[in-house]
């Protein structure tokens, strides 16, 4: 049985990795700004392509890893790994004036963290899954909704911290909260029950690998459609609409905040809006966002607000809901199916972020014209999410058994 301690750490690693995970691109102003850091939109974009590419790789190992070194060694590697890409940014304001030295930082920088997401994420989702069995899909959207928190915060902290002059305090301050609490995660047990227990096994309940298939894309095009939200708001809002760096701030929030609120809201409102028909819905609302943000003009930052906030509802529930039906459906490979969700996210995350600033360079797009585009890729998601979110009969019909905490959220 799960500690409060364990509990507490493995939640609080949640809201810390949100933070640390939008530190980057919630300081996008001072990266592309020509008295700071002087980056282009290309190279701004590249900056995030170590960290996609690490993730990807660390999140696919991170099953196999756990299975030799155990949940509690990634866990603790993943906080070290976030603690090291603060620092590495911090390091790199001091060189800012030499363009390359400092463009090299922050690419260690991005990759470190890179490392720590493909590692802590995954390993969150299937802690949580394994503390409480029976409300596996409530589990993982709390956890996923202090994540949203983290995120959410990172911009009103940026926009803190620039206002004194200092925008550099943030990785200070989350790479001491992340020491902090790996200090208190090495004195704690948390080890994770067999996948028999810790998953809450469906007896007979099927493994079809071909199913699998339309979980990743459903993940990958997600996270094409998150990105494009979450690290281009700032500059959609300063150089299309014409916003202050403040305004540009407020939509970043008013985007992770909505995805956070959403998880909230979502995590109760099971009686009256089932997870798996929310799954279905949700693109749809997401789709409605890209096509309002498409239509929008100069001088029209407030409507950019709502808009970014009606997004992050939309986005909000759509990644833990399939992580926590592929885990329903894949018990017996839980940790894998993290793993690979993640990954399969993180690729659609690195096409985002590096893909914008080569349409603009090369095919003129406007940062509304990649809005626009990105609504037919949040129909698709609509498509997938009809297959990811149909229930397997033998899942229906089987008995949990053995469940940890009884299974119930505290």
């Amino acid at each position: 049985m799960a500690s409060r301690s364990e509990i507490a750490a493995v939640y609080a690693a949640g809201l810390v990795q949100g933070l640390a995970l939008v530190t980057f691109p919630a300081a996008g102003a001072v990266f592309t700004s020509a008295s700071e850091y002087g980056l282009s939109a290309t190279e701004y974009g590249g900056m995030f392509v170590p960290q996609a590419i690490a993730a990807i790789v660390f999140a696919l190992l991170g099953a196999g890893l756990t299975r030799r070194v155990g949940a509690r060694r990634i866990f603790l590697t993943g906080l070290g790994a976030n603690a090291v890409a603060m620092g590495l940014l911090l390091a790199s304001s001091f060189v800012m004036n030499t363009h390359a030295l400092a463009y090299g930082v922050l690419l260690l920088a991005t990759g470190c963290l890179g490392v720590g997401f493909g590692l802590t994420v995954p390993t969150l989702n299937t802690y949580a899954a394994g503390f409480f069995p029976r409300q596996v899909d409530k589990a993982v959207l709390a956890m996923n909704a202090l994540l949203g928190c983290g995120t959410a915060l990172a911009p009103v902290l940026v926009a803190v911290f620039v206002g004194l002059g200092i925008w550099w305090g943030l990785p200070v301050m989350v790479g001491a909260l992340v020491v902090v609490l790996l200090a208190f995660a090495l004195r704690l047990d948390l080890r994770l029950a067999p996948p028999s227990a810790a998953a809450g096994v469906r007896a007979g309940s099927p493994r079809r690998p071909s199913r699998f298939g339309w979980f990743a894309a459903f993940a990958l095009l997600y996270g094409l459609c998150e990105t494009i939200d979450g690290n281009w708001a700032t500059l959609l809002m300063t150089r299309q609409l014409g916003s202050s760096a403040a305004q540009a701030s407020l939509a970043l929030t008013a985007f992770w905040g909505s995805v956070t609120a959403g998880r909230i809201l979502f995590a109760f409102t099971e009686r009256w809006l089932p997870e798996r028909l929310l799954c279905r819905w949700l693109p749809l609302l997401l789709a409605a966002s890209f096509a309002l943000g498409a239509s929008l003009q100069r001088g029209q930052a407030s409507a950019g607000i709502l808009v970014f906030a009606l997004a992050g509802l939309a986005c909000s529930a759509l990644l833990p809901l399939v992580i926590s039906f592929a885990q329903a459906e894949f018990e017996s490979i839980a940790a894998s199916v993290a793993g690979g969700l993640i990954a399969c996210y993180q690729v659609g995350y690195g096409l985002a972020a590096f893909g914008v600033g080569p349409l603009q360079v090369h095919l003129g797009w406007s940062l509304g014209e990649v809005c626009a585009a990105t609504t037919g890729v949040a129909l698709m998601l609509a498509l997938l999410a009809a297959f990811v979110s149909r229930q397997s009969k033998s899942l229906i019909e089987a008995p949990i058994v053995n469940p940890r905490n009884n299974g119930e959220l505290p």
